[in-house]
């Protein structure tokens, strides 16, 4: 595995109060997803159906809740050429700090999952966000931290809570490369400071 330096070295904690999810609406192109996420998702359009706009629900009918994107991934669904098919708009609770965060646009397959109502929270791609994971060829992964205008916000609270970007993405990390991985990370992490390079 390759591992870009940004993502143990710059901070980074997601600010929905600024955002407001915007991560879920701009772009060109959906979520990257596996075949095992498409048929955990279908499973789960049940639960999450009527939180979904018609417009949404219109596009899941026509082409299903994924395609081919121009590069060859596929991808999850998406509306009117950005939102993912799986924004869902509402008052939310903020899941740290449990205060209500108005307006707010966020996944409706972990809205469901946090409720208890599906066992799929979302694609992995989504949860390790900014981190993007890039087969290599010949079994190597590569991982980037992907700069994004509209994450500014996390930059600068990431910056005042004195989070860096592995840190917050601990739980994404270890449901991708497992608990004895992130361990390894930390390990490496501690062995950078001791050496003065972090």
């Amino acid at each position: 595995m390759l591992l870009s330096s940004e993502i143990l070295t710059e901070k980074f904690c997601c600010d929905l109060n600024a955002c407001k999810g915007e991560c879920c609406v701009e772009g060109d192109a959906g979520a990257p997803v596996t075949l095992d996420e498409v048929a955990e998702i279908e499973e789960s359009l049940d639960e999450v159906w009527s939180d979904l706009s018609a417009s949404a629900q219109s596009v899941i009918d026509k082409q299903g809740v994924a395609y081919t994107d121009q590069e060859g991934d596929l991808v999850t669904s998406i509306v009117r050429g950005k939102d993912c098919v799986f924004t869902y708009y509402g008052d939310i609770e903020d899941w740290n700090t449990h205060l209500p965060i108005k307006d707010c646009c966020l996944c409706a397959l972990e809205k469901a999952y946090r409720a208890g109502h599906s066992h799929f929270c979302k694609p992995i791609s989504c949860a390790l966000y900014p981190i993007r994971e890039k087969r290599l060829g010949e079994g190597l992964v590569g991982l980037n931290y992907n700069r994004w205008v509209v994450c500014k916000a996390a930059i600068t609270k990431g910056e005042q809570e004195n989070i860096r970007l592995y840190q917050f993405l601990r739980d994404p990390l270890i449901r991708r490369f497992g608990e004895e991985w992130y361990q390894e990370l930390l390990d490496t992490v501690d062995e950078l400071k001791a050496q003065g390079y972090l």
